[in-house]
């Protein structure tokens, strides 16, 4: 069954609902301690998503494919890991806010925003919105393999140590 076009409006009410919870959850995250599972989980049950591909409605050409993940895992996640600084207190791993990450995302929502409206000439809704989740996946794959690896630094140093960029 192929799927009919979705009106622009509600294509950037999705996005904006989108941006709006990714930066609840950002906040909220910021205020609990991390663990193992709270950084492998988001790119565990986003990785669900890759099931859309089934569909012949979203595939598009490998190369594609490739390009949209390794540029949000080259370049958009980038900011993200600048930004994370995760930080030790007693036994606690904890992840320190920065003024700069909101400014970030808002900047990536534009972005993506912007790219979405011109390639969306070029390709059909449901292919562009598939290369769109390839790029997120990107960015967030390797925005959290920085922050296990930083994760695991600290908690091998002692106690008292200081923070460190993911």
């Amino acid at each position: 069954m192929p799927l009919r076009h979705v009106h622009p409006l509600l294509v950037a009410a999705a996005t904006l609902a989108g941006a709006a919870a990714m930066i609840a959850w950002r906040v909220r995250e910021t205020s609990t301690p991390v663990s193992l599972l709270k950084i492998v989980a988001p790119p565990l049950g986003m990785s669900t998503g890759l099931a859309m591909f089934l569909l012949p409605e979203f595939r598009v050409p490998w190369t594609w494919a490739a390009a949209a993940f390794l540029a949000g895992a080259l370049v958009l996640s980038i900011p993200l890991a600048r930004t994370s600084r995760l930080v030790r207190s007693g036994e606690l791993v904890l992840m320190q806010r920065s003024r700069a990450f909101l400014w970030i995302l808002l900047g990536l929502v534009a972005v993506r925003f912007a790219a979405r409206a011109w390639i969306e000439q070029f390709l059909s809704t449901p292919q562009t919105g598939g290369l769109f989740f390839l790029l997120a996946f990107g960015t967030i794959v390797r925005w959290r393999l920085a922050m296990l690896r930083s994760y695991r630094r600290l908690l091998r140093a002692p106690a008292g140590s200081r923070a460190l960029a993911a």
